[in-house]
């Protein structure tokens, strides 16, 4: 396998070059684009394998190339880590919201940016023989764990990668309570310090293409102060996990 491919859509050069030399230092390969539109209108072999992405630029904001990216079939479980302005706290909603996977404040530890691009990395790849074949139903919800296809009847879940994983994580275990830090452990492959508004966002991203796909977001329950559970019958049917 080659180098993992880190795309960097950041309007100062001074965050750029930053951003290269560390992260070449670490074996990556980077292409950097000053603004959304140069993104978008890369070459096609330029897919990158993920995405380091400002909020704040001209012509277009990072909050909008997001949101166009989690549209497209191609680019939906791209993992993209958002960068905002200290106390920005709209933008990091924002882009939970419309589907960024993570997000760092302005100024930020390049160490810290490295370990959650890999991290990222890491956890937008299972090992094959971790999933093959495999296949988790519970109720009207299937994951197909090789394909990451996920449906809710006969209707497919248009599911990013982290909330794929969510999912994943909550079938794998149902009417038992998972707790945010061990969501995020498992998820984003870090220890959690701080908020957990990141776990918030992606469930209610969740929840809601849950009902715009025929199922119910009540179907996720929160327990408040502990996390979250997938709730433990369905009517349609039984968890089972098949071969």
């Amino acid at each position: 396998m080659g180098k993992p491919l880190i795309a960097i859509v950041e309007d100062e050069p001074a965050i750029v070059r930053l951003l290269e030399i560390n992260l070449q230092a670490q074996g990556f390969q980077t292409a950097s684009y000053g603004n959304p539109l140069l993104f978008l209108a890369r070459p096609a072999e330029q897919t990158p394998d993920l995405l380091i992405l400002d909020v704040m630029m001209p012509e277009m904001d990072g909050l909008e190339l997001c949101r166009r990216l989690r549209q497209s079939p191609d680019t939906r479980e791209l993992p993209i880590l958002m960068l905002t302005a200290r106390g920005e706290e709209i933008d990091r909603v924002l882009g939970l919201e419309i589907g960024a996977d993570d997000y760092l404040t302005k100024p930020f530890s390049v160490r810290e940016l490295v370990a959650r691009v890999k991290a990222l990395l890491r956890r937008s790849r299972p090992a094959p023989s971790e999933n093959a074949a495999h296949r988790l139903q519970w109720g009207p919800l299937s994951l197909d764990l090789q394909m990451r296809q996920a449906f809710c009847g006969e209707n497919p879940l248009p599911l990013s990668g982290k909330e794929f994983d969510l999912l994943q994580a909550l079938m794998e275990h149902p009417g038992w309570i998972v707790t945010r830090e061990g969501l995020l452990e498992r998820v984003w492959g870090y220890d959690f310090e701080g908020e957990s508004r990141t776990v918030d966002m992606h469930i209610a991203n969740l929840r809601r293409k849950l009902e715009q796909s025929g199922g119910q977001a009540a179907w996720i329950q929160t327990q408040r102060g502990f996390g979250y559970r997938l709730t433990p019958s369905a009517e349609n049917g039984k968890v089972e996990d098949v071969q």
